[in-house]
């Protein structure tokens, strides 16, 4: 394999040509029209403008993709995560045109592409699962049935659904028909499939989810776990590895597990198998995601393995050079995905030019990103800038470090998750690790920011007095004030 072309964009995208650098392995670029100055197209050794800005127009157009492939000989291509990533249509197009797709077989995608076809292709494995149906149901009375049989409250969720679409809770009976006519609609609308079922409600899980990593000759291994309970919309925004509540014996049993629905998809590559888990340390099989991961950093950082080089050489047809007994946790790390979204109005996205970018560095803190300073954010894409990720020696140490890092990262421009990840951090349930899948919702509000901003200028105005009472001229004033006012500014901006 001596050239890939990486069909993503942005800070996905870079990661991947990295690891192919160290591999010696050519890189080539797509981009849309609004993408064309990017840092992934000028750090490719080849660029193709793949179409306009809107993602239908451009990094979704699967058979251009692999004309051009074709046109450039490429031995890969490599999806990242998003866009085509988890297409079975594209990765079979891919197989039938004679490239490499650096990732699953597309029978694997489509299997665990359907929630319901995932559950029955692991039943043989004896995985926990919660209590509910495992066939779609279209029918409001049988599923009232259903409920009274599992117990109120209950969870609708679309067979082919992610990021929280198509998923409603169901407290009470008389809430369940229309909640069910609104889950369909969201499902056939967001997935073009109205497929949906019935699980029991679990409340207060956390949200821990396996990597796991396989080859084509039969060897599965995982990297352990990902706590991923700190989310927005249903969808994570800090996630942490190791668990702090895991004990031995529940990780290996989830980890087998992981590796079990692995095999029952004849898995090749990374990927990643989602639990729920309840306070007694229950775990049930929730999905699994046929790609690389936003948060696959955390995984590298305490396991020692680069997962893209790992997919490249599975997808290149090379054994696994380790095994499970091989692998070990050491340290622990943290990611805070940095989103161009203003969390003091229900994290809405905020688009804008980054007027400044200034990214954190020092010891044990790493930046995956895509943008530089100058850039617009455009509107078209998801708003993720960059996941920033911090590594200690213990948990103590990472927290510190991100909190270390949240303060250096300087943004002007855009609104972003940069001062919700400090409130996270300086939060006594998450430092105590007493955190579920409610987080936000118990915890978090605009008050709280506007809150801390007020303690801090508060703060700054009590350093004015002090440097006031010292400084007796009207110059030395001036300074002091311009001084605190400069101070006050860096603070409210992160």
């Amino acid at each position: 394999m001596k050239k890939i072309m990486i069909a993503n964009r942005g800070e996905i995208a870079l990661r991947i040509m990295r690891s192919a650098k160290e591999m010696g392995i050519q890189t080539v670029a797509l981009y849309s029209e609004a993408d064309r100055l990017s840092p992934h197209v000028q750090y490719a050794d080849e660029a193709v403008c793949i179409g306009p800005p809107p993602s239908n127009q451009s990094y979704l157009l699967g058979d251009k993709i692999i004309k051009v492939a074709k046109e450039l000989k490429v031995d890969g291509i490599h999806p990242g995560y998003g866009f085509l990533s988890e297409n079975a249509d594209f990765a079979e197009a891919a197989e039938k045109a004679g490239i490499a797709f650096i990732g699953p077989r597309s029978h694997a995608i489509r299997i665990m592409g359907s929630k319901l076809a995932a559950k029955e292709a692991v039943k043989k494995y004896d995985i926990p699962m919660v209590p509910g149906t495992d066939k779609a149901i279209l029918d409001a009375k049988e599923a009232i049935a259903i409920a009274k049989k599992i117990g109120f409250p209950i969870l609708i969720k679309a067979s082919a659904g992610g990021g929280g679409k198509g998923m409603r809770v169901v407290e009470k009976e008389e809430e369940l028909e229309e909640q069910m006519q609104r889950a369909v609609s969201e499902a056939t609308s967001a997935f073009g499939d109205g497929s949906v079922f019935i699980e029991k409600y679990i409340s207060s899980p956390r949200h821990i989810e396996i990597q796991v990593l396989a080859d084509t000759h039969g060897n599965v291994v995982h990297l352990f776990e990902r706590e991923c309970s700190i989310q927005r919309r249903h969808q994570k925004v800090v996630e942490e590895a190791p668990s702090v509540v895991l004990t031995p014996e529940v990780r290996q049993a989830m980890g087998q597990s992981a590796v079990n629905v692995a095999k029952a998809c004849d898995y090749v590559g990374a990927g990643t198998v989602e639990f729920l888990i309840d306070d007694q340390l229950n775990y049930y099989f929730l999905e699994m995601n046929t790609r690389l991961q936003v948060e696959h950093p955390v995984s590298e950082l305490i396991s020692g393995v680069d997962l893209v080089k790992q997919q490249i050489l599975v997808a290149r047809g090379e054994k696994l050079a380790f095994t499970q007994e091989d692998l070990s946790i050491n340290g622990h790390a943290i990611e805070l995905r940095v989103y161009a979204e203003d969390p003091a109005n229900n994290f809405l996205p905020s688009v804008g030019t980054l007027s400044t970018y200034q990214v954190p560095q020092g010891p044990g803190v790493r930046v995956d990103d895509g943008y530089a300073e100058g850039m617009d954010i455009p509107i078209y894409y998801d708003p993720m800038i960059a996941k920033l990720v911090t590594y200690g020696k213990d948990r103590q140490e990472a927290i510190t470090r991100m909190v270390r890092a949240i303060d250096d990262y300087k943004i002007n421009g855009v609104e972003t998750t940069l001062p919700f990840g400090a409130f996270v951090m300086r939060h006594e349930a998450f430092i105590s690790g007493n955190i579920d899948t409610h987080f936000v919702k118990d915890h978090f509000s605009a008050e709280s920011l506007i809150s801390e901003n007020e303690a801090e200028a508060h703060v700054a105005g009590l350093l004015a007095v002090h440097l006031l009472k010292k400084g007796k001229t009207a110059k030395s004033q001036k300074s002091v004030g311009q001084a605190v006012s400069k101070w006050k500014q860096n603070r409210l901006r992160n």
